[in-house]
């Protein structure tokens, strides 16, 4: 498939040494990797600190990754190991009143599987866009825009006419749920599965 030959080109690269691959799969995969820290409520700090270690432990690994497609679950494992290494140690130093367990509650780790998934479907969409046709991506991207462009702002941008923008955004989601990317994260999650109506409302977050 286009988008699992494409990342498998990527890692190839990258592990040659191809500075530009190694270049676009952090472009790829770091709002993934960031969405993952945050769902364990790090600051914006701790989770930058995440976000490049499990960059270095890709560095390390990178040539042994037998399969390029596994890359998104290396990297959600490898941060939420990290997330909770990095939650460990902040906790090591965390001052605590024995009277008052309010800074252990605080401190305690989150469930983050909700945002886990979420972080992990936005992924995919992003990834199933880059596998349709330019005018395609156009088209939803406009629809997903915050806050929404009016069909006639659509019409103006791709010269598309009014009446025919319904009907080809239908067909366009209908492709993007076709996608190997998605169809694979589909695949992956079944309880992820969506109607109509839920995929818009997800495109509204991909950028």
């Amino acid at each position: 498939m286009a988008e699992a030959s494409e990342l498998s080109r990527l890692v190839q690269a990258s592990a040659a040494g191809d500075e530009a691959a190694w270049n676009d799969l952090v472009r790829r995969y770091s709002p993934l990797v960031l969405a993952v820290a945050r769902g364990y409520r790090l600051s914006a700090a701790d989770a930058q600190d995440v976000s490049q270690t499990v960059w270095l432990r890709l560095v390390e690994h990178l040539a042994n990754l037998r399969d390029a497609e596994a890359l998104p679950g290396w990297l959600v494992v490898t941060t939420q190991r990290e997330s909770i290494r990095q939650l460990a140690r902040a906790q090591r130093v965390l001052p605590v009143d024995p009277r008052d367990d309010s800074a252990i509650q605080r401190a305690a780790i989150l469930d983050p599987d909700a945002g886990i998934l979420k972080a992990e479907l936005h992924q995919a969409l992003r990834d199933g866009l880059a596998e349709l046709p330019m005018r395609d991506q156009s088209l939803l991207q406009l629809r997903a825009a915050d806050p929404t462009k009016a069909y006639n702002e659509i019409s103006e941008l791709l010269g598309m006419p009014v009446g025919s923008i319904g009907p080809t955004l239908r067909r366009c989601l209908d492709k993007l749920r076709e996608t190997a990317a998605v169809r694979a994260y589909l695949a992956a999650t079944p309880a992820a599965g969506r109607g109509k109506e839920g995929d818009q409302h997800e495109l509204a977050e991909v950028e």
